[in-house]
């Protein structure tokens, strides 16, 4: 069978305004993620790794971090044929920015008009997992689909968490249901379990084009899960994938099979990054026949050091990047990102660090994400009273303390070794 030409458009406009205030200087789809990546970066390895080449990153709100990202990450690796542009908004239709997700792929469809795709896949980029998009498409093809939905079969009592799919006893897409607090429709022959729209769609160009010509001059949310596909259901040819059946080279594991997170609130995100550090992670970033593919920086190694009175540096069941050092302190069941500095007598439990975070002595942080550049003070706490850090920082409804990245490190250096 001949390989289809594919489009891909990856929706990275988003404000992330649960993911306050890890979101306040960058869009949601550049929040740093597992030590090293981004959240896009999963999207975008999940393309490459399937094949898939020609790409266009739509983006929107507070889009400096994400641009400077991509470009430094996957801007070498373009070419004429094989492509991951950025492409701001720009009202292309009219005086106003994108009204919904529809809308987005409306004002920039002269894309597809060049590149004449056999099928456009449009996917979100505020997720983390493992997915072979081929497989997707092979689907679409067997089905002679005008669109396809990737979805992700979860319990029925967390359906009101999700966009759910209604379904024939074919894999045919019947109706929706927006985050139904009741009457939720199952999968047919499991009444234990729905079917959860993931927010990656595959789409026959004319019949995507026809539909969103139609809603742009409608009052609607122009919204793809809201208005798009349930009027492409009329048709017949929409139809679900189901992802917990997608194959990835090098998976093992039982509980990685069908992983995928919608890392969109504090605590999402808290344990999505969590679930990367044990022995047997239930994501696994070590897997080299699927690589998560980032941005490389010239950092030196880490190490875990003494401190002048002997105290022993140590790190238990967490992952440390590059450039790290802890002198002397304590770190467990933890996520650190770049140039990480732990004091002697600090102790940093179940936490994630961002790049240049310094901690110093005897500070105690636990159950926290610490953003970019922020000094921790010795003898500090974060973690340990909500009340107080309630004052000082954000604390989320589970009783995660988030330290917003410092803003002034080029006028007072973060630290200074």
């Amino acid at each position: 069978m001949d390989q289809p030409r594919l489009l891909a458009f990856i929706m990275a406009g988003g404000k992330g305004e649960r993911l306050f205030p890890l979101t306040r200087d960058r869009a949601k789809p550049a929040v740093p993620f597992g030590g090293r990546y981004r959240i896009v970066d999963f999207v975008l390895s999940n393309m490459h790794n399937s094949g898939v080449r020609a790409i266009y990153v739509l983006t929107q709100y507070k889009g400096q971090s994400l641009v400077e990202h991509v470009q430094r990450t996957w801007g070498a690796r373009s070419t004429h044929a094989d492509f991951v542009t950025i492409v701001p908004a720009q009202m292309r239709t009219g005086e106003s920015w994108y009204r919904g997700t529809a809308d987005c792929i409306h004002q920039n469809f002269h894309l597809v008009e060049i590149f004449r795709p056999d099928m456009v896949l449009v996917f979100g980029a505020d997720h983390v997992y493992k997915m072979n998009v081929r497989q997707m498409v092979d689907f679409h093809r067997s089905k002679d689909a005008v669109a396809t939905i990737a979805c992700l079969p979860v319990p029925a009592s967390e359906a009101s968490g999700y966009g759910i799919v209604e379904t024939d006893a074919s894999g045919r897409v019947t109706g929706f249901q927006e985050k139904p607090l009741d009457n939720v429709t199952t999968i047919p022959g499991d009444p234990t379990r729905a079917l959860a729209s993931m927010g990656n769609y595959i789409f026959a160009p004319l019949a995507l084009h026809e539909a969103l010509e139609a809603d742009s001059r409608l009052d609607t949310h122009h919204d793809f899960g809201c208005d798009i596909l349930p009027s492409l259901v009329k048709t017949g040819r929409v139809y679900f994938y189901d992802f917990s059946h997608n194959v990835i080279p090098g998976v093992t594991a039982v509980g990685e099979q069908g992983y995928w997170r919608d890392v969109g609130t504090i605590e999402s995100y808290f344990e999505a990054n969590m679930d990367l550090k044990n022995v047997v992670p239930r994501f696994n970033l070590y897997n080299w026949e699927w690589p998560i593919i980032s941005q490389n920086y010239p950092d030196p190694p880490s190490k875990l050091v003494f401190d002048d009175d002997r105290r022993r540096g140590m790190l238990v069941q967490s992952i440390m990047s590059s450039g790290c050092v802890i002198a002397g302190g304590f770190v467990k069941d933890c996520v650190l990102g770049r140039n990480v500095w732990v004091e002697e007598g600090a102790q940093v439990r179940d936490s994630i660090l961002f790049d240049n975070v310094y901690v110093g002595p005897g500070a105690r942080i636990q159950r926290a994400i610490i953003d970019k550049n922020v000094r921790v003070a010795a003898g500090d706490h974060i973690g340990h009273d909500l009340a107080r850090d309630a004052v000082r920082h954000h604390v989320s409804e589970g009783g995660i303390t988030v330290v917003a990245k410092a803003r002034d490190t080029w006028l007072t250096r973060a630290r200074d070794f």
